[in-house]
């Protein structure tokens, strides 16, 4: 398989705390990749690296191959911040348009309604300003967005953040969707049960060290557990002897 990003010995440390201590990962082009750990064990920090957009201290990271900070490695690669905020001055259609230009894409009325409705948003809500959506209307249009890039590698901050448990059923249809069609996904996230339902692999972050890396299935298997919550907290509190 061909190799979508590989982090080798990634340091990043802010002031005297390391957040990233020694990153090293591999994911597969096609790979369905959940990254897992407490707030503040390095996730976002990850993401950031991976996107350049902020440097780190040592070791590399490529994506298909290329440097991290080539801006051509980062051509077939759409990303979903955790706190995704659309421009307030523009109505819904107005960003999704403002989108697929930035990409390079053909905005079709048709495939954005069809999405609207896979995930149950109301296709008025694109009429209106973003300024008067809620967190999950804003998270919503974000998936549109991403989902409809065209991308064969798709970056995802916590994607289900803000989403009622109706609309985060309907984002794992399509995410199953993806998987399918043999696209990339590398998503972090505290949803466990996500994780074992869309997952590959798994990687466990914890203090800016990966704890575990494997299948949830041998997540399970190495602590001895029949619940993946229970094998991640029995990783994290033996964190001083669990190693990838």
């Amino acid at each position: 398989m061909t190799e979508a990003v590989r982090f080798e010995r990634v340091f990043k440390q802010f002031g005297r705390f390391p957040v990233l201590d020694g990153l090293s990962l591999e994911i597969e082009a096609g790979e369905f990749f959940g990254l897992v750990g407490i707030n503040g064990a390095g996730k976002t920090t990850c993401i950031k690296a991976l996107l350049d957009f902020i440097d780190i201290d040592s070791g590399s990271i490529r994506i298909f191959g290329l440097r991290h900070d080539q801006t051509r490695a980062r051509e077939r690669l759409s990303f979903l911040p955790e706190r995704f905020l659309p421009p307030y001055y523009l109505r819904g259609r107005d960003f999704l348009n403002f989108y697929a230009r930035l990409r390079g894409t053909e905005f079709s009325s048709d495939r954005v309604l069809a999405m609207c409705e896979a995930l149950d948003l109301d296709p008025v809500a694109l009429s209106k300003s973003v300024r008067i959506y809620s967190k999950g209307m804003s998270q919503k249009l974000g998936l549109i967005a991403t989902l409809l890039s065209g991308n064969d590698f798709l970056l995802l901050d916590e994607p289900m953040s803000g989403l009622d448990p109706k609309a985060r059923l309907l984002v794992k249809t399509q995410m199953q969707a993806i998987k399918a069609a043999g696209r990339t996904v590398f998503f972090s996230t505290h949803m466990l049960s996500d994780v074992d339902e869309l997952c590959d692999r798994m990687g466990i972050l914890h203090a800016g060290r990966l704890r575990f890396v494997g299948t949830p299935s041998e997540c399970r298997q190495r602590f001895g557990t029949s619940s993946l919550e229970q094998a991640y907290l029995s990783c994290i509190s033996n964190s001083e002897t669990a190693s990838c």
